[in-house]
């Protein structure tokens, strides 16, 4: 399927959230839901809620869905069913993972995370270097705000046991190269831990074919409800000894890093929104986004700041800018009060990236997100209005 297939005036008919003037660029924060996910999360809600286990209809249907929504996680992931764990978000499913993982790290044991990282996935790591006496170190960029590999290849040693990256960066845009990441890490003999939370809602994620050991995304960002979702290699779930209390099941693997009971209701959302995806399809999305964002590259007037690559290549369609004379929250503000336009400010918890940028901590940069709902009047409305202010 080609970016010409894509039907954005159909797709964007799926959402009621869409039926307004508001232009949404705020997808890294979290996307609109497709009222198929509503209506899933709803008709559970009314027709089979219940907790797994027991004998009667609601319960049984229940059991069926944790299944189904492990099966669809499977396939949007591209592993087993049994390697895939749902919790309440990406940062608590971390937690938990690298408390697991902390079990076996020795006191100078090395992560490896970079300053393009989400702070969920260096945040974890930097609590296990207090507790443990783990040493945390950071990957550096190149001024384009690619990932220096040749910095990573130099870090790695053999005291490394993991490293920690993005596939996405939802600050600044960047898709590292995920296989040569991969590869390295596991030519020195460390784990592969992939944050795919911001790739999630812009291209097929594949973790065989990737070959990382452990990948953790959020539904939400890509068109579902609030909940986290993570995989790990089999051998590795096996091997490690999660927190968690001792009457739950321990099979199939996934299970044991699923804390009490699921939000059965999203799980339904969950499972929906995978349909809606796959309906769409991913050469129809990629396309299309390709498109907005060079639009969006090719319009931004001159004298913004643009933090990060200037093309497509190498990128997802987010984009971190400033306008000169007006702090990140005036621009955001104008934005929304003057173009009805939703972009995001401040610092979005890329505090490694926003630390080499040299901007402030708190008051960061302003973040334009694109996804494939997304329609060319809207992103000239958001160049409009950005040219205003110069």
């Amino acid at each position: 399927m080609s970016a010409t297939l894509l039907d954005v005036a159909a797709a964007r008919a799926r959402f009621t959230a869409l039926q307004r003037r508001l232009a949404f660029f705020d997808g890294p924060g979290g996307t609109q839901c497709p009222d198929e996910v509503i209506d899933a999360i709803a008709h559970y809600l009314r027709h089979d809620n219940a907790n797994v286990g027991a004998p009667y209809e609601t319960s049984v249907r229940t059991s069926r869905l944790v299944e189904l929504a492990h099966e669809k996680a499977g396939r949007f992931l591209g592993c087993s069913p049994d390697e895939v764990a749902f919790g309440q978000s990406m940062t608590a499913m971390n937690f938990l993972l690298t408390r697991a993982l902390g079990r076996t790290l020795e006191a100078g044991d090395e992560v490896l995370v970079t300053k393009l990282d989400h702070d969920a996935n260096v945040s974890p790591w930097l609590h296990l270097e207090r507790d443990l006496g783990v040493v945390v170190r950071i990957v550096g960029v190149h001024d384009d705000l690619s990932l220096d590999l040749g910095d990573l290849e130099r870090r790695l040693s053999d005291r490394t046991r993991v490293v920690a990256f993005p596939v996405a960066a939802n600050s600044v845009g960047t898709a590292p190269d995920v296989k040569r990441i991969v590869e390295l890490a596991h030519g020195a003999g460390a784990l592969a831990w992939a944050d795919a939370v911001h790739y999630g809602p812009h291209g097929r994620i594949d973790v065989a074919d990737w070959d990382v050991d452990v990948l953790l995304c959020s539904p939400y960002k890509f068109f579902g409800p609030h909940m986290g979702m993570a995989f790990g290699k089999r051998e590795l779930l096996e091997s490690w000894q999660p927190y968690k209390v001792r009457p739950a099941a321990d099979h199939p693997v996934g299970h044991r890093f699923e804390l009490g009971t699921c939000q059965h209701e999203l799980l339904a959302g969950f499972v929906a929104a995978v349909d809606y995806v796959e309906s769409i399809g991913w050469d129809a999305i990629t396309g299309h986004e390709r498109a907005l964002g060079e639009r969006v590259l090719a319009g931004l007037p001159d004298g913004v700041e643009l933090y990060g690559l200037p093309t497509m290549e190498g990128r997802v369609p987010t984009f971190c800018f400033n306008v000169p004379g007006h702090t990140s929250e005036e621009v955001a503000v104008h934005l929304a009060e003057k173009h009805e336009v939703a972009v995001w400010w401040g610092n979005y918890y890329a505090v490694e990236t926003m630390k080499h940028l040299g901007l402030d901590p708190w008051m960061g940069a302003v973040r334009a997100g694109v996804v494939h709902t997304n329609t060319e009047e809207e992103v000239d409305r958001l160049l409009a209005g950005v040219a205003e202010l110069l």
